[in-house]
């Protein structure tokens, strides 16, 4: 891919974010005035109904809710579930924190590289654009809102996962080619990406009346699933502290520590119910993006 290619992605990555971020913006705006109640759920254990248009709605979300009490199964969410009660308010804002991320990111990302040359930041890119998708986990209140059947529910959370394995092998990929695979086998490297996440995407089962309480399907096969994402995430950061050491540069070093920041901040935006969610998610992915951005750059600008 040449660089005024890349470049073209770059700006198609803006549009698409900003698109994404006006939508959910606008649907906050649009829906806040329609709140008619913000109730608790029994023993305060569930999560606060909002985006809710009369009172039949709101009686329907309520028995769905008082159904699925299930709080996510991440370590982090473990830890700051012992202090922290689920809420949906922050999960909301977590949703659009997600998308806002996903737009500021892909603009620093190609003001830093518009004119530096980078095999591994078109990955990086994709990781972050990625995040614009995580909005789509608003149409399970929606769903009981408007009571659309769940069939399309199902769709979507398909292309969730989807869009989810899709970044998560994007930034493994970067790693791989900062480690040394040759830039013209981009092409062919997005396509192995797709036809994995494809397969595994189409081969999970997905629970449309069950979901947790930060808002996701419950979906089978969860435990090999996070052996995936963690066996990914350690390649990716290994595979930047190889480049280092292979290309002489410490700055490499300092990638990884962004790639470990990134991920945490992924898995805390993912699988967090409460307020810890959108403050140490937004904080440790601006830094991790931060890093990776700066540092590549400086290594390029010199090569």
């Amino acid at each position: 891919m040449t660089l005024s290619e890349r470049n073209i992605f770059f700006k198609a990555g803006i549009v698409f974010c900003s698109i994404c971020t006006l939508l959910v913006l606008a649907a906050s705006i649009i829906t806040a005035p329609q709140v008619n109640h913000i109730l608790r759920t029994n023993h305060g254990q569930g999560i606060n109904k909002v985006l809710l248009l009369d009172k039949e709605s709101l009686d329907n979300l309520e028995i769905k809710e008082e159904e699925n009490l299930r709080r996510p199964s991440s370590l982090f969410q473990f830890i700051t579930g012992l202090f922290l009660k689920n809420n949906y308010i922050a999960v909301h804002v977590n949703l659009v924190l997600s998308v806002l991320f996903s737009l500021i990111g892909i603009i620093l990302i190609y003001s830093f590289f518009e004119r530096t040359s980078a095999p591994e930041i078109l990955y990086i890119a994709i990781f972050t654009i990625a995040f614009a998708f995580e909005a789509i986990r608003l149409v399970l209140p929606l769903h009981f809102v408007f009571n659309f059947p769940s069939f399309y529910v199902r769709i979507v959370f398909r292309v969730l996962l989807f869009i989810r394995f899709f970044s998560l092998f994007s930034l493994f990929a970067a790693g791989i080619c900062a480690a040394g695979l040759e830039v013209q086998k981009v092409r062919n490297v997005i396509f192995i990406m797709v036809i994995a996440s494809f397969i595994i995407t189409m081969g999970v089962p997905i629970d449309v009346l069950n979901w947790d309480t930060s808002l996701n399907m419950v979906n089978g096969y969860a435990s090999m699933f996070r052996m995936i994402e963690v066996l990914a995430f350690l390649t990716t950061v290994i595979s930047f502290l190889i480049a280092g050491k292979t290309r002489g540069s410490k700055e490499y070093n300092y990638v990884a520590i962004g790639v470990l920041l990134a991920l945490a901040g992924r898995t805390i935006f993912i699988g967090v119910d409460n307020w810890a969610g959108p403050v140490l998610g937004i904080l440790l992915l601006s830094a991790g993006t931060w890093f990776l951005c700066s540092k590549l750059h400086k290594i390029h600008l010199w090569l």
